[in-house]
């Protein structure tokens, strides 16, 4: 069967999927989009990702033409329709129909758009074994330029850095602010281990804060960790005794080396597996049933 895809309140097959070439969110980047997940037919943390969507939107000074409520059962809608029981949601906002100049003003209204499907963002070996990570030159966006907590369509920043990994032989690497802290992956948050501290960067440095990262947060505090936001530098990463990211797509996965430097034991860590267990265990009960 086809999977369907929701644009503007109608279902259309895969193929026949189309926006417009004047659509500005493809002409310029210009738009906002969710990752989300769901397991066992449950969507995990869907109020929280509808919200960060409205508040992208809001950033950029986009009107959505649905309602929150209105939006969370497109989404709900959209899994029933592909009878989905687990799947990847891609939730997107356009700024619409336009012209070929910049102005805002000249398109005719937001486009909506929510495909569900699989996705496996690294293979189940990675989980075990770990994955082997690299820093890159490209640097993350400042703040005063383009926020990262705008989730929005223009990726072209994380895209680059992802270029460089895989150049490189790594399917994943680590950015750094302008002025050379540890910043995020380039879809995914990063957090080390040290001395029963759990340490990620923090948001103002111009981070995403990850919904998967506040999971994964409090979770640490449960099991008794320092759970901190502080600055991080590569021999921060080069020492730590563990270390993982986090995302909607990867959820929770081990890092067992940093350029060739070995981190902790070159195995994913006692702490990374009880995380990444206890944040399995929260997809079952955390979210929004359909």
């Amino acid at each position: 069967m086809s999977p369907k895809v929701y644009i503007n309140g109608e279902y259309f097959d895969k193929k026949d999927a189309k926006i417009s070439v004047f659509d500005h969110g493809l002409l310029y980047g210009d738009g906002v989009f969710e990752g989300i997940r769901s397991y066992n037919r449950l969507v995990f943390k869907l109020k929280e990702h509808i919200d960060r969507l409205y508040e992208s939107a809001h950033g950029i000074m986009l009107k959505i033409n649905l309602s929150k409520k209105e939006m969370e059962k497109a989404v709900i809608d959209t899994l029933k329709s592909n009878k989905l029981d687990d799947a990847y949601i891609r939730l997107i906002v356009t700024r619409g129909v336009g012209d070929l100049g910049l102005d805002p003003r000249k398109c005719k209204g937001s486009s909506i758009i929510i495909i569900t499907d699989k996705i496996q963002l690294y293979p189940e070996k990675m989980y075990k074994e770990g994955l082997s990570i690299i820093t890159v030159p490209t640097p993350r966006n400042i703040p005063e330029a383009l926020n990262p907590q705008i989730k929005s369509l223009n990726y072209l920043n994380n895209i680059l850095a992802k270029i460089e990994a895989l150049n490189c032989g790594y399917e994943e690497a680590i950015m750094f602010t302008a002025s050379g802290y540890v910043a995020e992956c380039t879809g995914d948050n990063i957090f080390i281990i040290k001395d029963n501290a759990l340490i990620t960067p923090p948001a103002y440095l111009g981070i995403l804060k990850g919904i998967t990262r506040a999971s994964v947060m409090q979770i640490g505090k449960k099991l008794g960790l320092d759970v901190k936001e502080d600055v991080l530098t590569r021999h921060n990463l080069f020492t730590a005794d563990e270390s993982f990211l986090t995302g909607t797509a990867a959820e929770v996965v081990p890092v067992v080396s940093i350029e060739k430097r070995i981190v902790g034991t070159g195995q994913p860590g006692k702490t990374t597996l009880k995380l990444m267990k206890e944040f399995k265990n929260l997809t079952k009960t955390d979210g929004t049933k359909y």
